[in-house]
């Protein structure tokens, strides 16, 4: 949504400019307003939250044959855990496995329903747009953290602008922040303000 209309009507009302406490308030007033609609545990994650995922993670390693081998985190100084295809992994992905693409995206589908239930258990009944459910899917598949985050506190709290800024505490990685970590959090919060 373009709050900017918004905004400016309100500041021709008033007379004057914004204190950061009025855009605060606004913004939450704008969030509430815009989340009347049906609880998280209506969704199915969305194409955008597909989308989003697979930009990310990438299906990555191709071998000369089409198919992908396991890799180490590349953010970490130890390399676990080791990853494949979308991102995936578990107790099963080590050093040495291959997949086809269609080992890739079957696992990507049934580890996503996985992740899809975490999101709706967290959310309860919270008012959740599409958007901010697909946005808090890809911060859970990356980060597996949508039950101590204190974004799921925020949200559930329907204090969505606060949570949204919460996103871009999740960059680090090993302690060190990360240039992509920083612009996929980016572009889960520009997701879930929608």
């Amino acid at each position: 949504m373009n709050r900017k209309p918004i905004f400016d009507a309100v500041r021709q009302l008033l007379g004057r400019g914004f204190r950061p406490s009025d855009v605060a308030l606004l913004d939450a007033a704008i969030d509430s307003a815009n989340h009347v609609g049906p609880a998280a545990a209506g969704f199915t994650l969305g194409e955008a939250g597909r989308s989003l995922i697979r930009k990310w993670e990438g299906c990555a390693r191709r071998r000369p044959d089409g198919r992908f081998e396991a890799y180490p985190d590349p953010g970490s100084a130890t390399g676990e855990p080791w990853t494949i295809g979308w991102g995936s992994t578990g107790s099963d992905i080590r050093k040495g496995l291959v997949w086809t693409q269609e080992q890739c995206d079957a696992r990507f589908d049934r580890d996503i329903v996985r992740f899809v239930e975490e999101v709706h258990a967290a959310l309860g009944d919270a008012a959740t747009t599409q958007g901010q459910f697909d946005a808090l899917v890809s911060f859970h598949y990356n980060t597996g953290a949508i039950r101590k985050a204190t974004l799921t506190r925020l949200h559930r709290e329907k204090r969505f602008a606060e949570a949204a800024l919460e996103f871009a505490k999740w960059i680090y990685n090993d302690g060190k922040p990360l240039p992509g970590l920083k612009k996929r959090r980016a572009e889960e919060a520009a997701l879930y303000r929608g």
